[in-house]
Formats: C-alpha cells, structure tokens, sequence
C-alpha cells in the first residue's frame, strides 16, 4: 500500500524493522516487527467500559502460527492450533508483565493486546519482538498508554555477555535473560540461569539498558509520524457524568477523613502476624467506615462507592509506614524474613516428598520417577522438545480462604509453575548419569507471598527426599519496595507478603543456590525501577536466600543415597547399534514380548543404549537376560541348550538364542551314521548343542556329538585321505540332495551302523544318554 512505511535500525548485529499501515488496520494500533527472518504482527485494541469491575481488564494474547515456521501441527487428528500452548502462555504472560504498568490502574475499558508470529527463522525468539511490537502498536494507537517500553534478550557466549544470543547460543550456556525498560528504568525481568552471581546478572540488566534506548528512540520516531490523539477515557462527558464524579470524590473524601483517623488503631497498634489477622482488621476497618457514613445518612449505594478506597488507602498507610517508620504491618523488621519450616518425607507411598513454609505460605512437593520413555514430547510452533523433567503447580482456592471450583491449570498455575521449574532445571543431574524422567507437583496449600518460590524450595526437599542426585539444593524469595517515585524514595523489603503488594511496589523473585542464581522474574506497579533499586534488590535477596538454604540442609543435607523402595530402578545395557532391530523385531514383535513376559519398561537409543526399567528384581534380570541373549554375538566352542524349530531331509535346525537358529547336520547329530533325522530328534525335542564353525556368511554350524562331555575327534569324524574332506554344505540349505553335499558317502570310511545281529551296548556311550 502507498501509505506502508518501515523504520530500521541495526542492533545486536541484525536490523530491526517497524512496519506500519499495512496490516490490521481496523484495530486501534498494529506494527510489524521483523528481525533476521522472525516477523511477528502485534495489535492493540480498546472497547467499552466494563461496569462493576475492580480491576483493569487486560487481555494480552501470544498466538503461535505453525505455518510461521513451514510446520504441519504433528497430531495425526488435529492439524488446525487449537488451546494456546504453555510457551504461548508464558510470553503471552512475559509482555503483560512488561506493559500492564504503563496503563493508568483507574481505567475500566477492555483492551486486548494481540502477538500473531507470522515467520519464524529458528534463530531469533519471537517473544521480545511481540513485546517491542506491543509497545509500539499501544504507543500508535489512541489507547491511553504511558510508554514507550523496549525489551532485548541477554546471553552469553564464550564467557561473554552477548545481545540478543541465538537458541543455540542460549542451550551452549544457559543463561537467559529478558529485560524490559526504559531511559534507565527497568520495569520487567526474566531468566534462567545456571548458577550466576549476582555481580553477573546486574552487569546483564546494564547491557539491556544499554541497548535498549535505540529501540525505544526508534518506537518514538514510529510514534511521532503516525501516532494517534490519545483518548480521554476519565474526564466526565456530560452533565450527568459531571455530576456522578463530583458526588463520588466527595464521598471518597469523607471517606478518607475518616480513615485517617482509625487506621493506626485499628491497623497497627499492635502487629499483625498472619493473613487471617491483616483481613479481618481490614474489615472491622470497612464495618467502621460504614456505620460512620450511615450516621452519616448516606445510602447503601453511597456508602458502597465511598467504601471503594478502602484497599488503596490502607495499601498507601502501609507504604507511608514503611518509608517514614521503618515498620511493617506484622511487626517485622524491612530485612526479616518469616518463620521457616521444612520437612521431608510426609507421605509412605511417593518417591519423594517435601513439604515448605514461610509464614502463612506452605507448599507440599511430590516426585515420581519414571522410565526414560515417559518423557514429554512438545510439538511447539519452533522445535520438537523432549522434557524429561516437569514441574506442576496446583493453586486451589482453599489457598486463600475462597470456595472457587477448580477448572484446570490457568494461566497463572502455568506460568508460577515454569518459573519454580527454571529455577531447578540447572541443578539436576545429568541423564548419563540418572536416566529417569523427573515429575515434580507442588501442591499449595496456603499463600500468602511467593507460592512460587515456596514450591522451588519445597521440589528442592522432595528431590533430595527421593534421592536424587541434585548438585545443590536451590530456596527462592520475593522481595518487595515501598516507594514515592515523586520524591525518588524507595525502601526494599524483604519476603514479601499480601498488604505490601500494592500501588508503588515490586514483586521481585529470586532463587538460586549458595553459588548462584538459577531463576529471576520481577513485575513492578511503578514506572521502573531504578538501577541502584536492582542492586540492593540482588544483594539482600541473596542474604535471604543463604538463610532458606540454612534451613533447608538443616533438614536434608544431600539426597539420600537410595531411592525410594517404591520408586522404578534402571539399568542401562549399551548394545552394537546394528543389533537394535534384533531386539525390537518385526512390528515390535521381540520388544513386545519381552515386556510382556517380564513387566519393565525398555528404552532404546539409536546410539546402543537400552534403559530397562521395571520395580522388580527378577523382571530386570530376566529381561536383561533376554536382550543379552538376542544381541549377543554367538562364538566358536560355545555350548547351548535348545528347542529344535526345523527338519529337513540334511539335518535340524535348533534355535539357540532368541531369533538365533544354527544348523545340526545329519552326520554332527550321533558318533554313528544316522540314516534320518527324525530317527534322533523331533521338533520341540530340546538338545545341548555345541558351535563348532560359524562360515563366512555368519551362518552357524552345531554339533549334537560335539556337546557330549567326554567328545574326542574320532577317526571317523577326521577328513578322509580319499574321501576329499569332511562333507561341507552347499550354497543352499536344501539343495543338492542330502543338503548339498558335494561327493557320495566315502565306502572306505568305517560305518558307524550299529553291527548286525543286536543292539550295540551303549553302557558307556554318552551320546545313548543325550538322546
């Protein structure tokens, strides 16, 4: 289109382009961004108010396209995206976080903000261009928004810290860093990280920064040629509306007198250590208010909105507590963290269990373990990804005194549950090492303050419980700040907790072990933090950390050396490649069997390596007996003792291994001649055979005479002078009369018959005995 405008800049080694005009032009703001070859659509869109709400109804969607990357969904039924999946729901959740705090908190309309990734290069991770995309398209838009916001990637490489790092880059070290802001401030951070110091991740966020401001300067360009007049979504618009909004600050007035003059007593004259203490305060609170105003002669639908700041005023008296005072709601010190508890193996049947508590906060975790083959297999609109470790999180209403039925995981539950799984990805044990797949639920069961660090702390008990062999135990904790950014206070405060959480504060996560960071994720209700804010944040948490951890190996030291009785055991066998379809067989026949017969589970690689699996002693012998035999190379002088599976007119074929048969001449079955087979063996006669030639083929020859305890090479078993050699088998087993001999039988050999006019006496012939 002749309107269709694009804006680049290089950054991170690559360009990065704003398209405008061109697609989704009916939504209030859309942008294109594009960098290397991933190229994601991003939409902004405001509708009515929403009348009765108590919040602002945000919608931030991150849609996954499989065409995006020349994919067909894998399902052989469903080909068409249906439910967004768990990575679409934690970048959809990542530039919420980012964006949420630019909007007014008063505002009331439904706005929906919408990433479609429309081309993926394997390289470049759509998420921070949905996050610069949204920034921009909101900034175009005529949606009330106070950005704009840029995001970029951290990795390193070569023990480098590097912008915007690849896929491949990000799995080489596994650090990952997001960090979202503006002009110095930060307002969202998230990664994964394998044991950073907290000296290493603040020089990450000043390497963001740094190359932050480009792309922010380069929205604002985008911003001034195309931007939209804001609207005004406050401002009364009639004399009707005038009138309901002078009514409303008066009763907010009224109101706010009155709470300022009860708040300290019935708030704070004396701490209040739990949750249940905190509400039922602030409702005696509200109770007053109301027969204050009903004094008043107000009614009901009055003292209904004069109740409205009930929550923000005493959010504010906690913050204005904090900064002029240095106290906290529940009597503690800035620096303190709650009572601590950890305990370990609560439950007789799980493989492992652990349970946490900090305060009013407490989280029960459980691992099973199983087989190799139970890993997850995710079709993602990138790559096919094997996790062989997942961690589940459980938030039932109860959680927080509500009667809320229980609908599945949200989007809540997914995202607290990937960070506690982030935070425990660097610690595990390596799968050369233990082989199993590794589920981990944490079931909360009481919150109030960082569930989510409570359950990377409690999976850290339950994994050492079930004797996994982690390299350290990792704790997390929130941290939080009270702040008057118009006077450029700030007081950090540490474990964060229900009150604090409010207009002015952070919820600052942080888990790691005593050597470093493992997992950071940090939303704020300011406009951005500053960097010094960051610092002190990374170093108290620390502290806070150091002491969870205390308590933690006060516990459990290290994980037990023995797995749970209950929990699977694995072996591992390593076999010739080549050998694998030997122990699969034809449509999984031999595998199936085996499984079957001894009750394990078996896993095999294409590199050799077979995991057999299984709570059973004598199953995992007998099935590792059953491979070994179907894999194993047969040897000339080796002994067997098989069922005969074949006759024919030269001999019997006896199956010596699983799938294994090996042919007893007529002439190898007695030290005497033999005129038919069927004469000495029948199919399904069971006989010890001996290999006495493997050819060039890889066809063996058995011997029934060999196996005899007492054999000796007898006259009539040596080639004869005349005879041109012991009779050899012809190209095909079958053919050319007897087998394919080549020659007649040698007359002037000794016959072996048994003599004219009786049975020969076989007192003392072995072979009488064998057969």
């Amino acid at each position: 289109m002749d309107n269709h405008k694009e804006y680049s800049i290089e950054w991170g080694g690559r360009t990065l382009t704003i398209g405008v005009n061109l697609l989704a032009q009916q939504a209030n703001g859309s942008c294109t961004v594009r960098y290397g070859d991933t190229v994601v659509l991003c939409t902004a869109t405001m509708g009515g108010i929403r009348e009765g709400l108590d919040f602002f109804p945000l919608q931030v969607d991150y849609e996954e396209r499989f065409y995006a990357s020349g994919k067909i969904k894998g399902s052989r039924f469903i080909k068409r995206e249906g439910r967004p999946t768990d990575e679409a729901i934690l970048s959809g959740r990542l530039i919420d976080r980012a964006i949420r705090p630019m909007f007014d908190s008063r505002m009331r309309n439904e706005v929906a903000v919408v990433t479609t990734v429309l081309s993926h290069d394997f390289e470049n991770d759509a998420d921070i261009l949905g996050l610069i995309g949204s920034s921009c398209a909101l900034m175009i838009s005529d949606i009330p928004w106070n950005g704009s916001i840029a995001a970029a990637r951290i990795g390193k490489q070569d023990d480098q810290i590097v912008l915007n790092p690849t896929y491949q880059q990000v799995d080489q070290a596994g650090v990952e860093f997001i960090v979202a802001g503006a002009n110095g401030k930060t307002i969202m951070l998230e990664a994964g990280m394998n044991q950073v110091s907290e000296d290493e991740a603040i020089k990450m966020v000043e390497l963001a920064h740094q190359n932050l401001q480009p792309v922010v300067d380069l929205i604002n360009q985008v911003t001034k040629n195309h931007g939209k007049t804001k609207l005004d979504v406050f401002s009364p618009k009639n004399e009707e509306e005038r009138t309901a909004a002078a009514e409303r600050e008066t009763l907010h007035g009224q109101a706010t007198e009155f709470l300022k003059g009860h708040v300290k007593d019935t708030l704070f004259a004396q701490p209040l250590k739990s949750k249940a203490d905190r509400k039922a305060a602030v409702y005696k609170l509200k109770e007053e208010l109301d027969a204050h105003l009903t004094s008043l002669q107000l009614g009901k639908d009055k003292r209904k909105i004069a109740a409205e700041i009930v929550e923000d005023f005493v959010e504010a008296e906690v913050t204005r507590l904090i900064l002029d005072e240095k106290r906290r709601a529940d009597g503690r010190g800035l620096d303190d963290i709650r009572e601590l508890v950890s305990q370990v193996g609560l439950l007789p049947r799980t493989h492992g269990s652990g349970l946490f508590m900090r305060g009013n906060t407490q989280v029960l975790s459980l691992v099973t373990l199983g087989a190799p083959g139970m890993a997850q297999t995710v079709d993602t609109m990138e790559f096919n990804v094997v996790r062989r470790f997942f961690h589940h999180y459980n938030f039932p209403s109860y959680a927080v005194s509500e009667t809320k039925g229980n609908r599945g995981p949200g989007r809540r539950e997914i995202g607290h549950g990937a960070l506690a799984e982030k935070a425990l990805i660097p610690i595990l044990p390596p799968k050369e090492s233990f082989p199993y797949t590794i589920r981990v639920v944490s079931e909360v069961l009481g919150s109030n303050g960082s569930s989510s660090q409570g359950s990377a702390t409690a999976s850290s008990l339950a994994l050492m419980d079930a004797g996994v062999p982690i390299i350290a135990p990792v704790a997390g904790i929130a941290m939080g700040v009270a702040s008057d950014e118009q006077n450029d206070r700030w007081q950090i405060i540490t474990d964060l907790q229900d009150l604090e959480d409010g207009a002015g504060g952070m919820d600052f996560k942080v888990s790691g072990t005593r050597t470093g960071i493992t997992a950071i994720q940090m939303d704020t209700k300011t406009s951005g933090l500053p960097m010094q804010v960051v610092k002190d944040t990374f170093a108290k948490a620390k502290v806070a950390r150091l002491k969870i951890l205390d308590v933690v190996e006060a516990c459990i030291a290290a994980p037990r050396a023995e797995l749970s009785k209950w929990a699977p055991r694995i072996e591992t066998m390593q076999i010739n490649p080549e050998k694998i379809r030997d122990v699969i067989g034809p449509g999984g026949k031999m595998i199936n069997e085996i499984i079957a017969q001894t009750g394990v589970e078996i896993d095999i690689e294409d590199d050799g390596s077979v995991f057999i699996t299984s709570t059973s002693a004598e199953g995992m012998a007998k099935a590792k007996e059953m491979i070994s035999n179907l894999t194993r190379e047969v040897t000339v002088g080796e002994v067997f003792t098989g069922p005969v599976t074949r006759l024919m007119d030269f001999g019997a074929f006896v199956e010596i291994l699983p799938g294994k048969e090996g042919l007893v001449h007529i002439s190898e079955m007695a030290p005497y001649r033999v005129e038919k087979v069927g004469d000495i063996v029948k199919i399904g006669d069971v006989v010890k055979v001996k290999v006495y030639e493997i050819d060039s083929m890889g066809r063996v020859n058995l011997s029934i005479k060999r196996a005899a305890p007492d054999y000796q090479d007898r006259p009539s078993d040596r080639p004869s002078l005349r005879g041109g050699g012991p009779p050899r088998r012809g190209g095909d087993r079958g053919s050319g009369g007897r087998g394919g001999f080549g020659g007649g039988r040698n007359d002037s050999r000794p016959s072996s018959r048994p003599p004219a006019g009786g049975p020969k006496d076989t007192s003392n012939d072995p072979f009488a005995i064998t057969l």
